[in-house]
This record gives structure tokens, C-alpha cells and sequence, in this order.
């Protein structure tokens, strides 16, 4: 009987934690884009394209934030992917073009939907 207790308690333990785990991971996801594409692009962004070692969501490090690139150029009406592509002239601070250089060699390797979903996560910060 005592071993029966304590094999109840265990399955009643786990369990609860197991449904405080999968809640909070819920919660952290409400409201926020759960596309694929969303999904691609972060990955994108935070594997192979490297690009978070220079650029953040909300705050410049090396890089514009994700908010500002996604804002300017959007208001400019021009395209993130034809900039990874190195078919348009840098934007956002031309004077850090340089540094930026070594990452375009590898931005350009991508398929074309892989920069499109990497363009649709940077304009998801944008306001």
C-alpha cells in the first residue's frame, strides 16, 4: 500500500508539472505570429544568417534594430530581400555597410523564399 502512495503522489507530482510547464510556454506565445514563415525567418535569423550577433528586435548594437530596419523600409517602400540579394544600396547607415559586407556573401546563398521569410520576420517588429 505504501509503495502504491507514493507511485500516486510521483504520477500526480509530474503531472502537475508537466501542465505548468506546457502553460507557461503558452503564454509567452499569446498574441505573438506563429506562421511558418515567422517561424523560418527567425530561424534564419538566428542560425545560419547569423544576423543576430549584430542586430536585436528592439535595440541597436552593432546594427539598426529590428524595428528600425523593418520601419525604414517599409516607409521607403523598398525590399530587405533585393538588399540581401546585393541589389540595392544600403539604407540604414551606409557608413556600417562595410561590416555588413561579410554576411551579404552569405545573405546571397539563400533561396528566395528563405529571404522572404527572413523580410517578413524583420517586418513583424516594425510598428
Amino acid at each position: 500500500m505504501k509503495r502504491t502512495a507514493i507511485y500516486f503522489y510521483l504520477s500526480i507530482t509530474i503531472g502537475a508539472l508537466l501542465l505548468v510547464s506546457c502553460k507557461k510556454e503558452n503564454q509567452e506565445n499569446f498574441g505573438k505570429p506563429t506562421d511558418s514563415k515567422s517561424d523560418l525567418g527567425k530561424e534564419i535569423f538566428e542560425g545560419k544568417g547569423t544576423c543576430i550577433a549584430c542586430h536585436k528586435p528592439d535595440a541597436k548594437v552593432v546594427g539598426p534594430s529590428l524595428q528600425d530596419i523593418g520601419r525604414t523600409y517599409k516607409e521607403k517602400k523598398l525590399s530587405v530581400v533585393r538588399f540581401l540579394q546585393g541589389n540595392q544600396d544600403p539604407v540604414m547607415d551606409p557608413t556600417q555597410f562595410e561590416v555588413m559586407k561579410a554576411n551579404l556573401v552569405l545573405t546571397k546563398t539563400f533561396s528566395e523564399e528563405e529571404l522572404k521569410a527572413l523580410e517578413h520576420y524583420i517586418y513583424s517588429f516594425s510598428k
